[in-house]
């Protein structure tokens, strides 16, 4: 009986050392990244004091982007995630950090707030249809970045105008990161674009009915 114990552990030591058993393995490490206006700070400017209120509501997602996962097109309408690559936060609500970042440093308002309740604001900027992708229809791939715009003068409960803005940046490469950094890209110069008709709209110039 003794002896069949020891053979039996023999035969299980070998079959283990020989990586014959089933051994267990690590999950792969995921990767986070997030939105960042880092690069663009030496375009800050001082605020208007004289200026008007803005308040930034957070942007309502397209159905199917309102998720972490990273999200690309390998053919039209359908969409799969990154398996091992994801957001820090829904691109959404990462976006809107981004626009009270960015309309802030422009100057042309007194101050740019998030939805709090305790300021009142002169203008609300509501977003909706917001869409972040890497699209591989093409090559090189690319970062497809939309939302539609609507600015309300709160005093007068009125809309002064509404616009839809979308960006494309290619990839520098085919993978999640170089989607990360194109999708940087495009949200930088898309908000560029919504700063700009933001002050056109305020002036009440006809460029913000375009």
């Amino acid at each position: 009986m003794k002896n069949w114990i020891a053979g039996a552990a023999y035969v299980l030591l070998t079959l283990t050392v020989a990586g014959c058993l089933p051994t267990r393995t690590e999950s792969p490490l995921t990767h986070t990244f997030r939105l960042s206006l880092d690069l663009e700070r030496s375009e800050t400017r001082s605020p208007d004091i004289n200026g008007p209120i803005l308040l930034v509501s957070l942007p309502v997602a397209e159905p199917g982007y309102e998720t972490t996962k990273m999200v690309y097109l390998k053919r039209p309408y359908e969409l799969e995630p990154y398996a091992v690559n994801q957001w820090a936060e829904t691109p959404a609500r990462m976006f809107a950090s981004l626009m009270v970042e960015k309309f802030s440093w422009t100057g042309a308002w007194r101050a740019v707030i998030p939805p709090s309740g305790f300021i009142r604001a002169d203008f609300r900027l509501d977003t909706y249809g917001f869409s972040l992708q890497q699209e591989f229809l093409q090559n090189p791939s690319r970062v497809h970045i939309s939302v539609r715009a609507q600015l309300i003068d709160v005093r007068e409960a009125r809309i002064v105008g509404t616009r839809a803005f979308e960006m494309v940046k290619n990839a520098p490469s085919g993978d999640a990161y170089g989607g990360v950094v194109a999708a940087n890209q495009a949200a930088a110069a898309l908000l560029d674009d919504m700063a700009s008709w933001l002050r056109d709209c305020v002036k009440r110039s006809p460029e913000c009915s375009r």
